[in-house]
């Protein structure tokens, strides 16, 4: 497994360990499931993905709404068809609860009905983030005190779990099941924030130049429902927003740019604090980096450790 916060490498980094050690790349972060926006969510470019065997990269629609539970299910049957033919299974992406949903399993948290989702999404469009967050925050502390006020999709999942079933979303937690069996050598990638921050900018300037903007006019063109996940997707309402009139595109260039360092930021604290063990990197992946990474994993598969 090879976590860490967007811009920090991972997909390189993966490729060459799959070129390395005769292995599988199977995606793990919850926007490249989606098959209409590449660019935007940063899929491997062709090169990576001709460079070893790719999986669940843009397998679903964007009209479709995917679960930790539906993503487990899925690299779960990767896992076990790689590993049928000999070779490594490398799960790599920055949605760090998937990959926590897949060694230590999922709440059995009830289905929550539609009705309660719906309230809690026109409670989200009228209040936001961060009104959303000071709701829950009355309902179920330890669980808003976990949470930041910004991470949109984790405070409306908490919201509308404790809101539909009385119960925190921690305490169902606490009665995971499905852990995984296997051995499983864990690797998170922490680079410094500068160097971190400075990458962001830089991906969210290539995106626009090989067209992030056309693709962005072909996703406002599907008339999806705004509260699809694929919608929030880092960046998107801020080319929306220019599409429609709203800013301009210098305007929108910032505020995606501003909106990837705060996606990292965010995953940066969520791999520290929800996934503490593992071995870390701390630093971005860089070619001249490749030998001395390939070592450490080498020994990490070798020994079991991370």
């Amino acid at each position: 497994m090879i976590g860490g916060p967007t811009a920090s490498g991972k997909s390189a980094l993966a490729a060459d360990v799959a070129e390395r050690f005769g292995g599988v790349v199977v995606n793990a972060d919850s926007m490249q499931l989606y098959r209409d926006l590449p660019i935007l969510t940063s899929w491997p470019d062709e090169e990576l993905r001709a460079s070893a065997p790719h999986r669940l990269y843009g397998v679903l629609d964007g009209a479709e709404r995917c679960s930790a539970g539906r993503w487990r299910s899925m690299a779960m049957a990767e896992i076990e068809s790689i590993h049928g033919n000999g070779a490594l299974p490398i799960l790599v992406g920055g949605t760090g609860f998937y990959l926590r949903a897949l060694l230590d399993g999922l709440a059995p948290v009830p289905a929550i009905p539609e009705a309660v989702r719906e309230a809690v999404r026109t409670l989200y469009e009228r209040e936001g983030s961060v009104g959303l967050h000071a709701r829950l925050s009355a309902l179920d502390r330890k669980a808003a005190q976990r949470l930041e006020p910004g991470d949109s999709q984790r405070v409306m999942r908490a919201y509308e779990v404790i809101e539909a079933t009385g119960r925190s979303l921690l305490s169902w937690q606490e009665e995971r099941h499905d852990r995984y069996t296997g051995r499983a050598a864990v690797l998170v990638l922490e680079p410094p924030r500068d160097s971190l921050y400075g990458a962001c900018n830089e991906r969210f300037e290539r995106m626009m130049a090989v067209g992030a903007l056309d693709e962005a006019a072909r996703l406002q063109g599907r008339g999806l429902d705004p509260g699809l996940p694929l919608m929030k997707a880092v960046g998107v309402r801020a080319l929306l927003d220019h599409l429609s009139g709203v800013t301009t595109l210098e305007r929108a260039i910032a505020l995606g740019r501003q909106a990837t360092r705060r996606y990292a930021k965010r995953q940066t604290t969520w791999f520290r604090t929800q996934m503490p063990g593992g071995a870390r990197m701390p630093d971005r992946y860089r070619p001249e980096s490749k030998r001395e990474s390939l070592a450490l994993i080498e020994r990490m598969l070798l020994t079991g450790t991370g």
